[in-house]
């Protein structure tokens, strides 16, 4: 009972870490074009965009902890593991039990950053506090908030259901295509290599 539940409050963080991380892919993109437009606007027309330079300090933090709770999905978040990549293959057990603290710290962490944020969030959704400048460009605070404070929340629960779970990659993350390029490397030496004569000894 225990473990169905786990497993599918795993597929539901899950789900949300990728729609996520699909949601900071759009806003890399949105920012991408605003950032050209506002290019050949100032440059052709002499005419730049309005809060281009507001919209480009708030999208990073956007795409920052949109794309957060997926990252700890995949292990990808950047760290430094080489102590425990060499420890893995002495003491594999002592490694994982590393591992599950340091995302128990994590989690906690992540849920510290949720938990402040949160009543930041309230806060703001009731003043409607603004960034920017009045009759330039304004936004309200309250989604920069929201996404901080949910993005924190969901990367703190995908790091305690790795610690229950113990579902962290130790091996070292090779893409693909690197496989692929030594596979090609060694059929190209195989293929380079000299034929071998055969035949009795010379008269």
């Amino acid at each position: 009972m225990l473990n169905s539940a786990i497993a599918g409050l795993s597929r539901v963080a899950h789900i949300f870490a990728i729609a996520a991380n699909a949601a900071g892919t759009l806003a890399v993109l949105a920012l991408v074009v605003i950032l050209n437009v506002d290019v050949i606007a100032r440059g052709a027309f002499n005419a730049p965009l309005k809060g281009t330079y507001e919209i480009v300090q708030l999208s990073v933090v956007f795409i920052v902890f949109l794309q957060l709770a997926d990252v700890v999905r995949v292990d990808r978040l950047t760290r430094s593991d080489g102590f425990l990549n060499i420890l893995h293959g002495r003491h594999p057990e002592l490694t994982a039990n590393l591992r599950r603290i340091i995302n128990a710290v994590s989690a906690l962490f992540m849920g510290l950053i949720a938990y402040i944020m949160f009543p930041e969030f309230l806060k703001m959704w009731g003043t409607q506090d603004y960034f920017g400048v009045p009759g330039v460009f304004t936004i309200p605070w309250w989604p920069i908030k929201l996404v901080i404070a949910s993005g924190s929340a969901l990367a703190s629960l995908i790091f305690v259901l790795k610690v229950i779970t113990a579902q962290d990659r130790p091996q070292l993350i090779r893409a693909p295509e690197h496989d692929a390029a030594k596979h090609d490397t060694g059929k190209n030496d195989a293929g380079k290599r000299p034929a071998t004569k055969t035949g009795g000894p010379k008269p």
